[in-house]
C-alpha cells in the first residue's frame, strides 16, 4: 500500500530559503563592489602613464615599477590574507585591511614625485589584497561546489566595471582636470565599496560542517602543508604568468602602445582600453558556465594560454592599428579561461584548505603581475636605448615566459582528484 503524505508535517519554507538566498546575493554583490575598485586601481598604469611620464619624466623602467608596485604588495599580502580569512573571516578582513587601499589613492593624488606615486601604489595594492580572495572564498563557503565555477566567472564579470572605470570615463576625467582627481575620484568609490561591506555583509555563525575557525599557528603550517603536495608547483607555476599577460597589455601597455607606436590620442585609448574592458567582462562567465569539469579543465586551461600566447606574438610584430587593437579586444575574451584555474585550484584542494590555497594562489597571480610589469618595463628600456622597437621586446618576453608557464603545468605532476 502507498503511504500517504502526513498532513500536519510542515511544508518547505520556501519564503524563507529564497530570503536567505536574496541576503547571499546581497553579500556576493557588496563584496564584488570591492573587487571591482581593486580592479580599477590595478588598470590606471595604462590611462595615467601619458600623463605621469609627461608631468615626471618617467623611463619605461620606472613606468613599470610603478605599475608593479601595486601587484607587488597586493601578492605579497595574500597568504596573511588567507591566513586572516581562516582566522577572523572575510568580512572582518576586508573591513580591516581595505580602507588602505584609500589612504594609498589619496597619498598618490598629492605625489609630487616618482617616490609618492610608488608608496600610494603599495598602500593601494595592500588594500586591496583582500578584494577578490574573500569573493571565492565566500562562494567556495556558501554556495554548493558544483556552482563554483559559474559564480566565479559570475564575479570576476561583475568586478570587470572596475576596468570600465579606467576606460573612457578615466581618460575624460584627466583630461578634464588631471590625473590627480582620478585618483581622488577612485578613493571616493573605494570608500563607497568599503561601506557596502560594512553595511550589507556578515559573517558567517560558523565554518561549514561545523568546525571551529583554525588559530593563527595552526593556519600557518597549514600553508607549509599545500607547498608538500606535488600538484601546487604546477598550479603556482602558470598562476605567475597568465594574468600576468593579460594585465600587462590591459593594465599597462596598452595605452603606451596605442599613442606610441599608432598615434591615438589619450581619450582615443580610452575608448580602446573601454572596449576591451566591456569584452572582457563576458570571457569570465562565458568560461564560468562552460567549464568542461575537472577531466578536460587543465587541458582547456593550457590551450587557452597557448592561445593567448599565439596573440602575443602576433602582436610583437605587427604594425597595424586594425589588428593590435582587435587581437587586444579577442584576448581580453578569451583571458576569461582563467576562472578556470580558481575552479582546478578549488577542486585540487581539501575544503579546510580552501582560503588558504586560493591565497597562494592568488599570491603567485599578482606576484607574476607584479615581476612581469617590472620585467618588461626592463625590456622597453633596454629596448629604448638601442634604437628597437619597445613593444616587440615586451610582447615577445610576454610569449614566451606564457610558453614557459604552459610547460610547467603540464610537465609537473596533476592533482589527484
Amino acid at each position: 500500500m502507498r503511504a500517504t503524505p502526513d498532513a500536519s508535517a510542515p511544508a518547505p519554507d520556501t519564503g524563507a530559503s529564497a530570503a536567505a538566498s536574496r541576503r547571499l546575493w546581497v553579500m556576493l554583490l557588496a563584496f564584488t563592489a570591492g573587487f571591482a575598485m581593486s580592479q580599477a586601481f590595478r588598470t590606471v598604469a595604462a590611462i595615467l602613464a601619458p600623463p605621469l611620464q609627461r608631468d615626471f619624466g618617467l623611463t619605461p623602467g620606472e613606468l613599470g615599477l610603478f605599475a608593479g608596485a601595486f601587484h607587488f604588495s597586493f601578492g605579497a599580502l595574500q597568504l596573511f590574507m588567507g591566513l586572516g580569512i581562516d582566522v577572523w573571516g572575510t568580512r572582518r578582513t576586508m573591513l580591516a585591511v581595505f580602507p588602505l587601499a584609500i589612504v594609498g589613492a589619496l597619498l598618490a593624488s598629492v605625489a609630487q614625485g616618482f617616490g609618492g606615486l610608488v608608496a600610494g601604489q603599495v598602500l593601494i595594492g595592500i588594500g586591496c589584497a583582500p578584494a577578490f580572495v574573500v569573493c571565492t572564498v565566500f562562494v567556495a563557503t556558501r554556495y554548493p561546489a558544483e556552482r563554483f565555477a559559474a559564480l566565479s566567472g559570475l564575479v570576476m564579470g561583475l568586478g570587470g566595471a572596475g576596468l570600465l572605470l579606467t576606460g573612457t570615463p578615466l581618460a575624460w576625467v584627466v583630461e578634464q582636470w588631471s590625473w590627480r582627481t582620478g585618483f581622488q575620484a577612485l578613493a571616493v568609490g573605494a570608500a563607497l565599496a568599503w561601506l557596502a561591506v560594512l553595511l550589507l555583509v556578515r559573517e558567517a555563525p560558523e565554518p561549514p560542517g561545523g568546525r571551529t575557525r583554525p588559530g593563527v599557528l595552526a593556519a600557518l603550517r597549514g600553508y607549509g602543508a599545500l607547498f608538500t603536495l606535488a600538484h601546487t608547483w604546477g598550479i603556482v607555476a602558470l598562476a605567475l604568468v597568465t594574468y600576468a599577460a593579460f594585465l600587462a597589455l590591459r593594465g599597462l601597455w596598452l595605452g603606451p602602445l596605442l599613442v606610441d607606436r599608432h598615434g591615438f590620442g589619450l581619450v582615443a585609448s580610452g575608448h580602446v582600453a573601454l572596449a576591451v574592458s566591456v569584452v572582457g567582462m563576458f570571457g569570465p562567465p562565458l568560461f564560468g558556465r562552460i567549464d568542461p569539469g575537472e577531466r578536460l579543465r587543465r587541458r582547456w586551461i593550457a590551450i587557452g594560454t597557448l592561445s593567448v600566447a599565439a596573440m602575443y606574438a602576433v602582436l610583437a610584430f605587427s604594425r597595424s592599428a586594425a589588428i593590435d587593437v582587435g587581437l587586444s579586444v579577442v584576448m581580453s575574451l578569451v583571458a576569461g579561461y582563467i576562472i578556470l584555474q580558481y575552479a582546478d585550484v578549488k577542486s585540487a584542494y581539501p575544503a579546510h584548505m580552501t582560503g588558504r590555497a586560493m591565497a597562494v594562489f592568488t599570491m603567485a597571480m599578482f606576484l607574476g603581475v607584479a615581476f612581469v610589469q617590472w620585467l618588461t618595463g626592463l625590456a622597453a628600456s633596454v629596448a629604448t636605448a638601442q634604437g628597437w622597437d619597445p613593444y616587440a621586446w615586451v610582447f615577445g618576453l610576454v610569449t614566451l615566459l606564457l610558453l614557459a608557464g604552459t610547460w610547467a603545468f603540464v610537465a609537473l605532476p596533476a592533482p589527484r582528484r
